[in-house]
C-alpha cells in the first residue's frame, strides 16, 4: 500500500514498521530508472521524427526544384515577336491570340528569317482569308493558334499589335 510520493517514516520520524523499506526504496528506484530511461527514448525518438520530416521536406523541395527546371528546359523554341494588344472582335481575338503571347512562328516567318516586322505584314497580307499557323509560347508552354486574316470592322487584317522582342 506504499506508492511513489507516500513517506517512508512515521509522525516521529522512525522508519515505518509495516512496510519492507528495502524492498519499497529498491522498487521506487527501479521505477525512476525506467522513467528517465523511458523519457531518454521518447526524446530520441522525437529527435528523429524531426531529422526524417526535415529530409523529407529537403526531398520534397529538391523535387520541385527539378521538376520547375526540367519544365523550363524543355527546349522551348526562342521568340521573334511578342503580341502587347488584342482588339476584342479581332480576328486575332477569335483566334485566340492573347496580350503577352511570345510568337515562335507565324506562317512561314520563325527565328532563323525574321528580321524585322515587315516579315509579319508581308505574310498577312499574302494570306488574307487563308489561315496561318502560328506558334506562340503562353505561361511557359507551346500552343498552337489557327489565325486567319480577313478584313473586319476595326483596323488591319489582325486587330492585334505585334512588337519585336529585344534578345
Amino acid at each position: 500500500g506504499v506508492g511513489m510520493n507516500e513517506p517512508l517514516v512515521d509522525a516521529e520520524g522512525f522508519p515505518r514498521d509495516d512496510i519492507d523499506l528495502y524492498q519499497v526504496r529498491t522498487a521506487r528506484h527501479n521505477i525512476i530508472c525506467l522513467q528517465n530511461d523511458h523519457k531518454a527514448l521518447m526524446k530520441q525518438v522525437e529527435e528523429a521524427l524531426h531529422q526524417l520530416h526535415a529530409r523529407e521536406k529537403e526531398k520534397h523541395a529538391k523535387d520541385e526544384a527539378e521538376a520547375l527546371a526540367e519544365a523550363m528546359s524543355q527546349n522551348l523554341p526562342q521568340a521573334f515577336a511578342k503580341v502587347n494588344a488584342v482588339t476584342p472582335g479581332s480576328p486575332a481575338s477569335i483566334s485566340g491570340l492573347q496580350v503577352d503571347d511570345e510568337i515562335v512562328e507565324f506562317g512561314s516567318v520563325n527565328v532563323n528569317n525574321f528580321q524585322n516586322l515587315q516579315n509579319i505584314a508581308t505574310v498577312v497580307q499574302h494570306s488574307e482569308g487563308r489561315p496561318l499557323s502560328v506558334t506562340v509560347i503562353r505561361s511557359g508552354k507551346k500552343v498552337h493558334v489557327g489565325l486567319t486574316p480577313k478584313r473586319w470592322a476595326g483596323k488591319g487584317l489582325l486587330g492585334c499589335n505585334i512588337v519585336p522582342l529585344q534578345r
